[in-house]
């Protein structure tokens, strides 16, 4: 499904970086950064022009070979790593960010998933986070077609267990991201760290 979708000369969600992810950039540690979902790459992009060393994963070879094209037009690197997110493998205590923007997966992947973001960040080490709510389902400006793929604040605080919430929210805000997200969202933004 997503190497049809992104199997367009346009980048579907944009070349822009999520606009949470940019308001949060100057608190994320310098450092190796994880981003899970990544797609066609403009949140690693971004990263990678901050100066940190990033890793984006996906699922869709097609979206990564977007995303190092655009790192190439950017003149920045970034490791990319075709794997979906239920088999990856997070080494534990190795990573200073993990980036997890609307990377939306069914509950039985997502909680492991998140337990493993929580051991592979080092002591300091943050999440970004976020992704839309069961709310978003009624706005239908983007997102998963069904609310079981979406997020929730109290959910997260539970699957996320060992971290430190720096911010947590569950909010409306307008995203604008290429032509699969525009509109009114609701979503759910967390800023954690490792003790």
């Amino acid at each position: 499904m997503w190497d049809q979708r992104y199997n367009t000369p346009d980048y579907v969600y944009g070349t822009r970086p999520n606009d949470f992810l940019v308001e949060v950039a100057g608190t994320i540690p310098r450092g190796r950064v994880l981003c899970i979902a990544e797609g066609e790459g403009r949140n690693a992009v971004y990263l990678a022009q901050l100066g940190h060393e990033v890793v984006a994963v996906d699922a869709s070879a097609v979206g990564l070979e977007k995303a190092r094209k655009l790192a190439l037009e950017r003149g920045v690197s970034i490791e990319t790593v075709v794997a979906n997110l239920a088999d990856y493998e997070i080494e534990e205590n190795s990573w200073d960010a993990v980036v997890s923007i609307f990377a939306h997966v069914p509950p039985e992947i997502r909680g492991p998933l998140h337990r493993k973001i929580v051991s592979g960040l080092k002591s300091g080490g943050m999440l970004v986070l976020e992704a839309y709510t069961p709310d978003q389902i009624a706005h239908g400006t983007g997102g998963p077609p069904v609310a079981e793929l979406t997020m929730s604040l109290q959910a997260l605080e539970d699957e996320l267990r060992g971290l430190e919430f720096r911010r947590a929210a569950e909010l409306k805000r307008d995203v604008v991201e290429g032509s699969l997200h525009t509109g009114t969202g609701a979503v759910v933004q967390v800023v954690a760290v490792r003790p």
